[in-house]
């Protein structure tokens, strides 16, 4: 082990404070760094040099002072619900406005309304691993996160003085753009504060930011859309975008003062030993600290090809690709409740239930798979469930079938929020590697939010069938790329424990399957 940390040392220059004059990395240097990594995240205890508990005063002391720890940065991260959900119903109003206007007052024809649907993906495509090479390299979240949610909050707002399909398809491709700044980067932002066996649980209070929107966005809207119409001239579906978008622009100014930034570079909040602890956390959990990580590779161009040349995170991103276009039926969800033939706001109340249910699964399946210390299966039985709620669908015009089927999809979010965990978990380090990978992973799976603005068209409403067997093969699909990667980290794992066994270590480093 500690010749193979001389020679990744050796294979490339130490990081300096100005990472840009680093030098670069040839394509088999980088092959080489990507190997040795994996023997890295597998280091024994004495290797990283880790300090006891005497130096935080003990172990009741640092059982203690890591509660404490972990309060703080709770209440703190906690503002990252909020910003998520603000970022899908800025995201999503598009589906509500529907409802009230937006297509005739835009004189929008055939597939404009699933094209703006889509164009909005496009930009999130292109932002995402830029925007988290930067966010790594600046160190500072609290300032860049907030700062993007403000361009994106007046962004929305733009939205709603829109006259043409034109100037409609311009704000949403640059309202993606934006937006692509906050997920990944919040992912990222998680995973260099808890460990492992935290992060499922973390990742899901963030992600059901995400459900929540969709519960309390229809409500929201459902208030909007009613109360609105014709105020200071305009129509409802124009405030729905004012409202919303001046909503985001107030818990950006908000979250400047509350995100904190990394271990490495946050003061104020923390005392100088919660810091140490938050520090030596990290480097238990995984065997080296993200700063002596990072000081194995040359630059934030270093970690861009170290992910892209690694097969892991190619066969994470098909996987949730997969996902993604089976969950496709969220930016939908408005019209997939309409065919159960209720009012416009009874319709936009019906879609609140489902999406609470959703975040009590996603709750009690993230918080079991910590504990378990298993990914796997805690993705493919909510998978399943989805698809008995497509199958439902698909089979019947029953109110009460079709309502629960609703449900059924709903919890199917579970699968999508453990998977980002599982992202996380299977590649720790380095930082630069991490943060490029979550953003690669989560960009290119948004070519599924791409595909499924086209899986339902009206022509096959109201059964949409077609739409429900596209999602129950996308779902097959993602559970079997899932179980290939799962063999492939026990595969990984039985070589630790032969090494383990042959030169007489520790039990180091595993892979959670």
């Amino acid at each position: 082990m500690l010749a193979s940390t001389s020679l990744l040392s050796s294979s490339s220059t130490t990081r300096t404070s100005d990472d840009r004059n680093a030098p670069t990395m040839s394509t088999s240097e980088v092959k080489k760094a990507v190997s040795e990594f994996e023997d890295i995240e597998h280091q024994q205890p004495e290797l990283v040099g880790n300090a006891g508990d005497e130096e935080f005063g003990g172990t009741e002391e640092r059982k203690k002072l890591e509660k404490k720890l972990l309060r703080k940065l709770d209440l703190r991260l906690s503002i990252l619900i909020f910003i998520y959900i603000l970022n899908y119903i800025d995201r999503n109003n598009a589906s509500a406005a529907r409802l009230r206007g937006f297509e005739d007052d835009l004189h929008l024809k055939g597939q404009q309304f699933n094209t703006l649907l889509s164009i909005l993906y496009v930009g999130y495509i292109l932002m995402q691993v830029p925007s988290n090479m930067l966010l790594n390299y600046m160190g500072r979240p609290s300032i860049y996160l907030p700062c993007c949610m403000m361009v994106w909050g007046m962004i929305s707002c733009l939205t709603g003085i829109t006259t043409n399909f034109v100037g409609a398809l311009m704000t949403r491709f640059f309202l993606g753009f934006v937006e692509a700044a906050f997920f990944p980067g919040a992912l990222f932002l998680l995973s260099k504060w808890y460990k492992r066996s935290e992060l499922g649980v973390r990742t899901a209070v963030l992600s059901c930011g995400s459900l929540i929107s969709n519960a309390f966005g229809s409500l929201v809207a459902s208030g909007i859309l009613d109360g609105m119409e014709g105020k200071l001239g305009h129509a409802a579906w124009r405030w729905l975008f004012f409202i919303e978008g001046a909503l985001t622009i107030f818990v950006a100014a908000c979250a400047i003062f509350v995100l904190p930034d990394f271990p490495s570079t946050s003061h104020g909040w923390l005392s100088p030993l919660e810091v140490r602890l938050a520090e030596q956390r990290m480097v238990e959990d995984v065997g080296i600290s993200d700063e002596n990580a990072d000081a194995a590779q040359t630059s934030q161009v270093a970690g861009l090809r170290m992910a892209i040349t690694d097969w892991k995170v190619w066969c994470l991103a098909l996987a949730l690709t997969s996902m993604v276009v089976s969950l496709s039926f969220n930016a939908f969800f408005p019209t997939l409740s309409a065919t159960m033939g209720y009012s416009r706001t009874d319709t936009l109340l019906l879609c609140a239930p489902p999406w609470g249910f959703a975040t009590l699964v996603a709750f009690a399946v993230t918080r079991h798979s910590d504990k378990a210390g298993e990914r796997f299966w805690h993705i493919a039985i909510p998978l399943v469930f989805g698809i008995v709620g497509f199958v439902i669908a698909a089979s019947t015009m029953n109110t009460a079938a079709r309502y629960v089927s609703l449900f059924l999809m709903a919890q199917s979010y579970a699968a999508f929020i453990t998977f980002l965990a599982w992202v996380s978990n299977s590649i720790p380090r380095p930082p630069a590697k991490r943060a490029v990978a979550l953003a690669f992973i989560n960009a290119f799976s948004q070519l599924g939010n791409v595909a499924g603005s086209y899986v339902w068209p009206t022509g096959w409403g109201p059964s949409y069938r077609y739409s429900y067997a596209i999602c129950i093969a996308t779902n097959g699909f993602c559970i079997v790329m899932c179980y290939v990667f799962k063999l492939h980290l026990q595969r990984i794992n039985k070589r630790f424990e032969k090494k383990e066994q042959e030169e007489g270590l520790p039990k180091g480093y595993r892979y959670l399957l």
